[in-house]
Parts: structure tokens; C-alpha cells; sequence
């Protein structure tokens, strides 16, 4: 427990930090779901839109520090070449 001044804001801060860094993390696995959900349809057209809605997203993320660096690139590069499959 808590029990410095200090340490009890913190405790207060963490938590507020912990609610928008999830509601963020949630907004982003939207994002990929609907990506998901569109290469999995077949239709080429509405999974490339999905995927360019959700790479700024990504980046949002990474910059909000939410996700790491190489995990935002590593998942746009996986569901880009997936993308471009569908359309080949």
C-alpha cells in the first residue's frame, strides 16, 4: 500500500493512465479485427480500406506508448502482404 503523498498520487495517476491505455489498446484490436474480418471475406477493395483506417492506428499507438515499435511494424507487415495476396 501506498504511503508517501507522492506514492498515493502515483497510485491515482497509474490508474487513470491504465484506463486510457486501454480503451486505446481496444480501439486498435478493432481496427485489426475489421481487417481480419475483411481478408476473410474475400473482398479485396474493403480489406485494403480497412487496412489503411487502421495503420494510423498502429502508429497512434506506438507514439501513445501503448505498443512497441516493432510490434506495430511487425503486424502492418503481416496484414499488408495478406492484403496484397487477396488482390493478386
Amino acid at each position: 500500500m501506498a504511503n508517501t503523498l507522492q506514492s498515493k498520487k502515483r497510485a491515482r495517476q497509474n490508474i487513470a493512465r491504465q484506463a486510457v491505455n486501454k480503451a486505446r489498446r481496444s480501439r486498435i484490436r478493432t481496427y485489426l479485427r475489421k481487417v481480419e474480418e475483411a481478408i476473410a471475406s474475400g473482398n479485396a477493395d474493403v480489406a485494403r480500406e480497412a487496412l489503411h483506417r487502421a495503420q494510423p492506428e498502429l502508429a497512434r499507438g506506438v507514439t501513445k506508448g501503448v505498443l512497441h515499435k516493432n510490434t506495430a511494424a511487425r503486424k502492418m507487415s503481416r496484414l499488408s502482404a495478406r492484403v496484397k495476396a487477396l488482390s493478386a
